[in-house]
């Protein structure tokens, strides 16, 4: 079930919420601490939808600032009025329970919450609150770490009572989306964004549009993206949207991921099917699989991982797919055989992490002179090596002349869209400029580079191509590619 928390703090908005959720809710949750003189007579008698009565205190994270005699006064009065459930607190419960021949029908909640992390001793903490003579039980934590999550779902697992659990935060989004595949009672979503009433909750649409969690079931195949940061990434959208439209019951969700190693080791549990892998784990991660496709293997970099039978195999779609990006420009201008057009092409190349490492590659097996260029001089003389390839310091940029120039450095990407990694300067009429981001559509570099004449190119192609690849790696299948295109551009247009 989906319950969407009503935070207005006057009758008229509370009454005109309640009236939007009950569209798309299941439950809705009254949060009497948000409200001035809360008139919950009126409340529960406009309800159209089974709704969870909550006062909240200040010390469990609410807005409730009264006496404790007062606050659980309002709830006893919500169990007199028949409210479909009351959650109360763990530490205030045993006020309740001396009402507990008169609740029925009104089910009780009975909830933890820890604002600062995940307790190790979650299964403690279930024990405890499993015997105060509550219908369900509700524990929500703070993570600090994607793998806090697991510690929720193992309690899940084990619960014997119907169970509430999820973890807040950026790094607990994951606990909110896959609730059924988890197996939690409920999941809460805010009514839009800006409605919030806790950390990292998402909005009732994008839980049943971006992540179909209507669609989903404890059998639903998991798929995720590992990177940092993840929140700006489309791919859910384009996954999600691929996955319905093939009637496919898979998922796939964001996974911002810290320590790789740790995350692999502790997910096996989640039998999640396939990993989208971007910065700045394409390299690392590498160590902590079962195999390597040779291709990703030559690169040292992985961008797609497949789950075989319990076997990670590591492997590299960005290669090919900026290429390809790269020789469609050429093929559109009418310029060179198919297989030459980027043979003799002089081109520098922006960064040495895991997107670097697959386009030089690439490029040097088309016969591309490349040059690489890194911040970290050592970091682009090692690929370099690596590839057989040039490189340069960052301050011999002026120096180089180049035919096509190539960012695959973060730099500019969103939120940062003001940044550009090379001066505008250096940018020629004629030179072909592809940029690697596709978070704006049309970054710094792009736009100065098409104020000098330069031919540009956007991350989006890249990216599509090697979404396509990875899907047709996941499930055997190729997507239609027009459908990945149109998907990506009304994402990135704000549609």
């Amino acid at each position: 079930m989906i319950c969407i928390p009503i935070i207005a703090n006057n009758l008229d908005d509370v009454l005109r919420d309640m009236a939007e959720a009950s569209k798309c809710a299941d439950i809705m949750e009254i949060r009497l601490d948000y409200l001035k003189n809360p008139d919950l007579r009126s409340i529960l008698e406009r309800r159209t939808r089974p709704v969870i009565v909550t006062n909240r205190p200040v010390r469990e994270g609410g807005k409730f600032n009264g006496s404790e005699e007062e606050r659980i006064e309002i709830l006893k009065l919500a169990i007199r009025l028949q409210a479909d459930f009351v959650d109360i607190e763990h530490d205030s419960i045993h006020y309740i329970r001396k009402d507990a021949a008169h609740r029925v029908p009104t089910r009780i909640i009975v909830s933890y919450h820890n604002f600062r992390e995940t307790p190790d001793d979650l299964n403690t903490i279930y024990r405890k609150l499993s015997s105060c003579d509550a219908d369900i039980v509700k524990i929500v934590t703070y993570a600090n770490d994607i793998t806090d999550n697991i510690k929720i779902y193992r309690l899940l697992r084990q619960a014997q009572l119907p169970l509430i659990s999820f973890c807040m935060g950026e790094y607990g989004v994951i606990s909110r989306i896959l609730y059924k595949k988890f197996g939690g009672y409920l999941t809460f979503a805010s009514l839009q964004k800006g409605k919030e009433s806790a950390p990292g909750q998402i909005s009732i649409h994008e839980l049943l549009h971006v992540y179909q969690a209507r669609n989903q079931d404890k059998n639903t195949a998991l798929y995720g993206l590992i990177g940092n940061p993840v929140a700006h990434s489309i791919s859910p959208v384009i996954h999600n949207t691929l996955f319905k439209e093939m009637h496919l019951n898979n998922i796939y969700v964001p996974f911002r991921v810290d320590k790789i190693g740790e995350f692999i080791r502790e997910f096996r549990a989640l039998d999640v099917k396939g990993y989208s892998v971007t910065i700045p784990h394409k390299e690392s991660v590498i160590n902590h699989l079962d195999a390597i496709d040779p291709m990703a293997g030559k690169i040292r970099a992985v961008n797609t991982v497949v789950n075989k039978n319990g076997q990670l195999v590591g492997y590299n779609t960005d290669c090919k797919a900026a290429i390809q990006a790269l020789e469609d420009v050429y093929q559109a201008s009418g310029m060179d055989a198919k297989n030459d057009r980027l043979k003799g092409r002089r081109v520098t190349l922006l960064g040495a992490g895991g997107a670097s490492r697959a386009i030089a590659f690439g490029l040097q097996e088309r016969g591309a002179q490349v040059t690489v260029v890194n911040r970290n001089y050592e970091r682009a003389q090692s690929l370099a090596g690596d590839v057989g390839c040039f490189s340069k310091k960052s301050d011999d940029l002026p120096s180089l002349e180049a035919d096509i120039l190539i960012n695959a450095t973060p730099v500019g990407m969103f939120p940062e869209v003001n940044e550009t990694p090379i001066d505008r300067g250096l940018l020629k009429p004629g030179m072909i400029v592809f940029d690697t981001i596709y978070n704006p559509m049309e970054t710094r570099l792009l736009r100065e580079a098409k104020s000098q004449g330069c031919k540009i190119i956007g991350g989006l192609p890249m990216f599509v191509n090697q979404a396509a690849a990875q899907f047709e790696l996941w499930t055997g299948l190729k997507p239609p590619r027009k459908l990945i295109e149109n998907i990506a551009n009304k994402k990135l247009h704000g549609e």
